[in-house]
Order: C-alpha cells, then sequence, then structure tokens
C-alpha cells in the first residue's frame, strides 16, 4: 500500500504542476500479434493494448493496459508519470498491475527508468520493485533510417537463470498503410531473440 500510496502522491503533484501548462489528452489503441516485452511473451494469442495519456509541457502522465484474446490473456493494467527534458532525457515512473485485489500494494510493482538519446543512439536503464521482486534492465537502442536496433539485458524474471545476461536482442522497422488521401495506419513489426531463454519472435502491429 506504501508504494501505491506514493503514486497517487506523484500523480497528484504532476496535477498540480499541469495546471501551469499547455494540456493535451490523447488516446489510442495498439493490436499486437503477440504481446513480447523485454524479450518474454505473455499471454497468447492477438493482444489488445489501450492507453490514455495526459501532458502538459514535458510531463505526461497515462494509462496503458494489455489483454489477450485468448484463455490465456496476460491481463496488464500500469499507470506512468514521466518528463522530457529537451536534451533528450527522460525520466518515468510505471506502476505495474496484472490484477488481483488494486488497493493492495503487494499487487503492484514500480519501476522508476530513465532514458537518453542522443543522434541515432538511445539509453534505457529501469528497476523494477516489488514483492520479492528487484529486477534490473539495460537496452542499447540505434537507429538506422527505418530500421531500429537493439540490444537489452536483465536480471531477475528477465532471464532463464535469474542472473544478468542478454535477454532481448532484435530489428524493428515501421511503415503507413494508407487507407485514403487523408488516412493511414501506422504497422510496426520487430525480429526478437531471447539469448537466455533462447526463444525467437516475429511480431507485428497496428496503431489506430
Amino acid at each position: 500500500m506504501k508504494k501505491l500510496n506514493v503514486l497517487l502522491v506523484a500523480i497528484l503533484l504532476f496535477v498540480s504542476v499541469g495546471n501551469l501548462k499547455a494540456q493535451e489528452w490523447d488516446t489510442g489503441l495498439d493490436i499486437y500479434s503477440s504481446y513480447v516485452w523485454r524479450g518474454a511473451k505473455f499471454g497468447s494469442g492477438p493482444a489488445f493494448q489501450p492507453w490514455v495519456e495526459f501532458s502538459a509541457g514535458g510531463f505526461s502522465l497515462g494509462a496503458w493496459g494489455s489483454v489477450n484474446a485468448s484463455i490465456d490473456e496476460a491481463y496488464e493494467m500500469d499507470l506512468y508519470l514521466g518528463y522530457d527534458f529537451d536534451f533528450g532525457l527522460s525520466v518515468a515512473v510505471t506502476d505495474y498491475y496484472f490484477g488481483g485485489d488494486y488497493f493492495d500494494g503487494a499487487m503492484h510493482f514500480i519501476e522508476p527508468a530513465i532514458s537518453f538519446e542522443a543522434g541515432s543512439f538511445s539509453l534505457t536503464a529501469a528497476y523494477m520493485l516489488g514483492e520479492d521482486v528487484s529486477d534490473t534492465y539495460l537496452e542499447l537502442g540505434y537507429s538506422v533510417g527505418a530500421v531500429d536496433l537493439f540490444v537489452g539485458a536483465g536480471d531477475g524474471a528477465y532471464t532463464k537463470d535469474g542472473g544478468f545476461m542478454l535477454c532481448n536482442v532484435g530489428i524493428g522497422t515501421s511503415k503507413e498503410i494508407k487507407l485514403t488521401d487523408s488516412f493511414s495506419l501506422p504497422l510496426s513489426g520487430s525480429v526478437i531473440l531471447n539469448p537466455s531463454t533462447e526463444a525467437f519472435f516475429v511480431v507485428v502491429g497496428i496503431s489506430f
């Protein structure tokens, strides 16, 4: 419960600051052939991932979810709070919730994360905390035109034996599907290898 209270206080502070900035609401839905995150697959069948976000200046406050279209739905509903600096640095705190009593703090996993972009390079570091959980994840990315390369490593739940090693290596790309002269849909795809679990994935998604 203490972790949840900290996040709620952060949200209230964000809303207070947001009153002083230009505000914007946005929402959307992503549909993926399967849900693969940081080299691990969640659930089975296509994944429907809705999101709602409120932004004010560099601040953002949002809710993101994922439910698979199968019996193994891999239910996940998250809240996040972040700030993007003009020089490429971003910081964020995410509250991961995978079901159960929402007001029980043990049902939540809190992750502070920091990322930095410089030209074509990006670097992300995240540390997830929860009941008997303290998992680290690092990822390096490089963009070449329409192609994104990424290499991620972690420990704990990210790898087969819990030790720190590569768990998310892949390549991604995207394009626009033109439906009319004024409307198109973004299509993205990734090829992903998890050297730790020896799993291989091809994932394609569309955004609305």
